[in-house]
């Protein structure tokens, strides 16, 4: 018999993670069914089973897939010496992603496995995960900045690095209520936000590391 190769096997789970976006898509990932992702795929429920025993062991391997391509961009943000210059190119690659016709597919299931987060704590472990490392990164570009005298020290890192995530996630929600949003002035609006927070930061001069993050900022010494 035939040894099946490692691409094979590859090529085979993103057909079946294919169909099953298709099939959450149309369908919703709540009322979609194994059985509607082995009819969409035309295999077995066999050979489906074989690589994802549930409909969570997909997205998952989606989700995985999808946070693999980002983690290509969130490590040039942390090599990147110009806080400020990571921020925009983050934002630039994360909402500017969303002109792509397979990524506007993608999240529109991502906001179902939102909902479905609330009810099945699989799934809430998925969505929860894949959030906390991109939020860390953009702490710590803060807390770099704020090293630098670039960002406030007032701003609180973590906290920031939230109202970032919550960003995407907003213009994720709003695209899948409305396909025609323009995403390229959204984009635009963020920019000109970051610029006015590294600005006007800039101005304040350099904070002392002491006062990072918060607390009462402690003369310098003569």
């Amino acid at each position: 018999m035939p040894r099946v190769t490692e691409d094979y096997l590859d090529s085979r789970r993103k057909e079946i993670m294919g169909a099953a976006i298709t099939c959450f898509s149309r369908e919703g990932f709540h009322r979609t069914t194994m059985q509607d992702i082995v009819a969409e795929t035309g295999l077995s429920a066999g050979a489906i089973y074989r690589y994802f025993p549930a409909k969570e062991d997909i997205v998952e391997a989606i989700a995985a897939e999808h946070h693999s391509r980002e983690a290509g961009a969130l490590a040039d943000a942390q090599a990147c010496v110009d806080i400020g210059g990571a921020l925009r190119q983050l934002a630039r690659v994360s909402l500017g992603g969303l002109t792509s016709a397979e990524e506007q597919t993608w999240r529109r299931v991502t906001v179902q496995v939102w909902a479905e987060a609330l009810r099945n704590d699989r799934v809430l472990e998925i969505v929860r995960s894949g959030l906390d490392e991109p939020v860390e990164i953009l702490a710590d570009l803060f807390r770099r900045g704020q090293l630098d005298g670039i960002v406030s020290s007032e701003l609180e890192p973590l906290g920031a690095a939230r109202v970032c995530a919550a960003i995407f996630q907003g213009l994720v929600l709003q695209q899948a209520w409305n396909p025609e949003l323009d995403v390229a002035a959204y984009v635009d609006a963020v920019l000109s936000l970051i610029d006015g927070l590294v600005r006007t930061a800039a101005r304040t001069g350099p904070v002392p590391a002491a006062h990072v993050g918060g607390g009462p900022a402690k003369a310098p010494s003569s």
